[in-house]
């Protein structure tokens, strides 16, 4: 199992416009990447990630732009850090626990 299955399906709900750009990159990010032993390696891979690929720790209290997101319009490449923090973030650490109890239990996972 590689990383980047924790991040299918996508949230239905999102921070700013570049938020599901940042999710689709960090996704590539995490393509043939194992699964970590633990949540907090998985938590601390995450918020390296954030940081190396836009520059600002998941912990920045303002919103940013990433420029590479901006596709048009004022908000476009916008990113919300309130949103990976108490959504995004939380989201994929859930669903590795979900698939860590499905590899405990003995269940093939898909």
């Amino acid at each position: 199992m590689n990383m980047s299955i924790l991040f299918d399906p996508e949230p239905i709900q999102w921070g700013l416009r570049g938020d599901p750009c940042l999710w689709r990159e960090m996704a590539e990010q995490f393509q043939g990447i194992p699964l970590p032993e633990s949540s907090h390696e998985l938590s601390s891979l995450l918020e390296e990630t954030f940081l190396k690929l836009t520059g600002y720790p998941v912990s920045h209290q303002k919103h940013f732009r990433v420029e590479r997101h901006a596709h048009g319009g004022m908000s476009s490449g916008g990113i919300a850090t309130e949103f990976w923090r108490e959504r995004g973030i939380p989201l994929l650490l859930s669903r590795f626990a979900a698939q860590q109890g499905v590899q405990r239990d003995g269940f093939a996972a898909r």
